[in-house]
């Protein structure tokens, strides 16, 4: 028994993503490191966290995806035309329509991701009472990742994706891993207000930070002690790199029974 219970909780997983650096017609999730799909180490993570419902967006290559994890007991969404990560939980609307608890959402690519440390960012947020908590990260070189900006008291200002940074904002080295823990009610109401106009033309799950701090809701950010467990994969060196941090922190004996 992993001692996490968290049968409030709705968690989605993004999972819809092409994963064209990649250089390869394999969906991204699909992708294995350690002999397992990306995409089954994190919801092997999220069984361990027992939350109360697991969905999973799903894109490019969904019928494979879905096939691959025909009894993992999920529900599935499918996102046509993916414009993003805001875009990915709009989709995502009518199988959660009548929830009123948090969500948490994940991304199908962070294989190196605990189930303590979801915990910790679910039990900060329903202690800060935030509508929406995120979890961040610092690391050496954040370059491609969206920065987390702080006000004055220490408290989330804004996340800003970087390719719409300012020099000064980019070289800040809090960074958003892209996982979150929402008040449904008050994520589903910011998600209408959202806009592409942006250097990608995509709807940023970012963006509903502000939004919510708009209407004056609080927001709330935990930094993860370990910044490696949140690395996600684009790139074919990143694999690599995650597979080998996984082989460094797994007993012998473990990573036979992985294989």
């Amino acid at each position: 028994m992993s001692g996490f219970r968290h049968p409030e909780v709705a968690a989605l997983v993004l999972a819809a993503g092409q994963g064209t650096r990649m250089h390869s017609d394999l969906a991204k999730v699909l992708h294995p490191m350690s002999g397992r799909p990306l995409l089954a180490w994190v919801l092997g993570t999220l069984r361990t966290l027992s939350v109360g419902r697991v969905l999973v967006v799903v894109g490019h290559q969904k019928e494979r995806v879905m096939s691959t994890f025909a009894d993992a007991g999920v529900e599935w969404v499918v996102q046509e035309n993916p414009r993003g990560t805001g875009h990915a939980v709009m989709t995502a609307g009518p199988a959660l329509a009548g929830f009123g608890g948090p969500l948490l959402v994940v991304c199908g690519d962070t294989p190196l991701l605990r189930a303590a440390t979801l915990d910790a960012l679910l039990s900060t947020h329903a202690a800060s009472g935030a509508a929406v908590t995120v979890l961040s990260m610092e690391l050496e070189n954040p370059r491609g990742y969206g920065r987390v900006i702080r006000d004055a008291g220490g408290g989330i200002a804004k996340i800003v994706e970087e390719r719409d940074a300012t020099a000064a904002e980019r070289a800040v080295r809090e960074v958003n891993s892209g996982i979150y823990a929402f008040h449904y009610p008050a994520l589903a109401a910011a998600l209408p207000l959202l806009s592409a106009h942006n250097a990608q033309g995509e709807y940023y799950l970012t963006d509903t930070v502000t939004l919510l701090q708009g209407r004056g809701l609080p927001t709330a950010v935990v930094c993860a002690p370990d910044a490696q467990e949140l690395l996600g994969v684009n790139t074919v060196e990143q694999l690599a790199e995650v597979e080998r941090i996984h082989h460094a922190r797994t007993p012998s004996s473990e990573a036979a029974a992985d294989a």
